[in-house]
């Protein structure tokens, strides 16, 4: 068959482009290199909403970033994602680091803030709103309408719902190469699978500017650039309730500390650039005493932030355009073919608005016009979530299905019956990992070390596969190789 539209890389980005298109009467495919959706930069990203005060003027970036964060909240709320509108403190920890507030003031008001979602505090105010912060504050940025959401789970719901509306979603197609024969695309797999579409989607992340670079001759320069984090228990919440930022350098917005959506406190990230080679697109180790000089950075703001209070670390990559803005445009061969490159920080926040001016793109490049899905359906079924049920609603659960009596992760209080959920959802978990960001099973204080073989018994069950083939995030990744006795 012939795909209307590919498209490439099942990040947030991809994911919100796929929902958006699935609105129309179009068969659309998106192409995924890894086991599942999100396994690239999302998953290591921090989920800050960032207001739009950053980004330069008159940049691509700062108005799909104000305008993302204005219709996350909606969003969220339409796919069942956790989302708090938490706001953000860009804080200053001498007189010195005041003017630095006032030029992110001004480049927000630029940018198309309102004076109510960006105001400049005293240290007093400050105090009362984060009583946690180092006495050497004078003052902060507040940006009230910034918000944490769950990245992944925001590209999972977004999946979802494409995939529920008619869109194919193939895992482990790693694109090799892409050629243009009689009015088509030929999308080839590196292990021989091919897909053919009218248009392509190039949202490829780090990878992007690799396809782009074959297809067109075109020499986008991308720098990986690696994030590092700490990851703290729940217990310590609220240590921070808004997200803290300390004033930004050239190679970002710094070292933050803020809670996430489901009140964690982090701390992070790093910021070093990789080779930009195969190897180094790939490379997401934590270097030996980084998180140590994280937290140390970290407490010049939150004093109290401790790494004995850590429960996991992990790190991303992110795309770093030497242009420093997002790229979203037509190849310059033909207009069937979508490039987006450079989609870092605040790619996330920007996720909705880019899959807007996406869609533009798209509408324009058709010579007719399609018509609209009539079943279309915005939302996904809504998730159980059982820690958060009410007793009542407990009760309910499990008399509709017992397996939600049978808790699974202690940690985080998840059942069989979400996991089994989990991985009867469109497009749902086939892997530990999977199962992981769809319920939060594993992602406790001992990290899966109760439930971890639990979930692979149910994912063997589900999958009809036997255990040794289950893995922890596709690949090579198998936790058991073979019966010892």
């Amino acid at each position: 068959m012939v795909y209307d539209i590919a498209i490439i890389g099942a990040g947030v980005v991809g994911t919100q482009i796929a929902r958006t298109l699935s609105k129309y009467q179009l068969k659309n495919v998106l192409l995924e290199k890894t086991s599942d959706v999100a396994q690239g930069t999302t998953k290591a990203n921090s989920g800050i909403v960032h207001a739009g005060f950053d980004c330069k003027p008159g940049t691509k970036m700062a108005e799909l970033n104000v305008r993302g964060c204005r219709l996350m909240e909606d969003l969220c709320k339409t796919l069942y994602v956790p989302y708090e509108r938490n706001g953000s403190l860009v804080v200053a920890l001498n007189n010195e680091e005041m003017p630095t507030l006032q030029d992110l003031y001004d480049r927000g008001r630029k940018n198309g803030l309102t004076e109510k979602e960006i105001s400049i505090i005293d240290r007093e105010t400050l105090l009362e709103m984060e009583p946690n912060l180092s006495e050497n504050v004078v003052g902060a940025l507040y940006a009230p309408t910034a918000g944490i959401v769950s990245p992944y789970e925001l590209s999972i719901a977004a999946a979802e719902c494409a995939i529920a509306n008619g869109t194919d979603f193939l895992r482990n197609f790693n694109v090799g190469g892409i050629i243009e024969e009689d009015g088509t695309f030929i999308i080839g797999a590196k292990d021989g699978r091919l897909v053919r579409s009218k248009m392509v989607i190039n949202a490829a992340g780090l990878f992007a500017n690799i396809i782009a670079n074959q297809f067109d001759g075109e020499r986008f320069k991308v720098v990986p650039r690696l994030g590092e984090y700490g990851l703290m228990d729940r217990n310590i919440y609220p240590l921070v309730k808004h997200t803290i930022f300390q004033c930004p350098s050239d190679m970002g917005k710094g070292i933050l500390v803020s809670p996430t959506t489901h009140h964690n406190i982090f701390v992070g990230p790093t910021a070093l650039n990789r080779e930009a080679t195969v190897e180094g697109r790939h490379d997401t180790s934590i270097r030996v005493g980084a998180l140590r000089q994280t937290y140390s950075t970290a407490r010049r703001s939150v004093p109290k932030v401790a790494a004995r209070d850590q429960i996991t670390s992990f790190a991303g990559l992110r795309a770093h355009w030497v242009e420093h803005d997002f790229y979203i445009h037509y190849s310059t061969r033909t207009n069937q073919f979508i490039n987006l490159i450079g989609i870092e920080s605040p790619g996330l926040a920007s996720s909705p608005a880019i899959a807007e001016e996406v869609e533009k793109l798209v509408l324009n490049a058709m010579e007719k016009k399609p018509e609209l899905n009539p079943d279309y359906n915005p939302s996904r079924k809504k998730p159980v979530r059982f820690r958060d049920c009410t007793t009542e609603e407990r009760a309910a659960l499990i008399e509709q299905n017992p397996e939600y009596a049978h808790i699974i992760c202690r940690c985080e209080t998840v059942t069989e019956g979400e996991i089994r959920d989990a991985i009867r959802a469109p497009g749902g978990a086939i892997d530990i990992d999977g199962v992981k960001r769809r319920t939060r099973a594993g992602m406790g204080r001992c990290q899966g070390g109760f439930c971890g073989s639990k979930v692979m018994e149910i994912l063997a069950e589900e999958l009809n596969e036997p255990i040794s083939d289950i893995t922890k995030f596709g690949g090579d990744s198998k936790i058991i190789y073979e019966r010892t006795k």
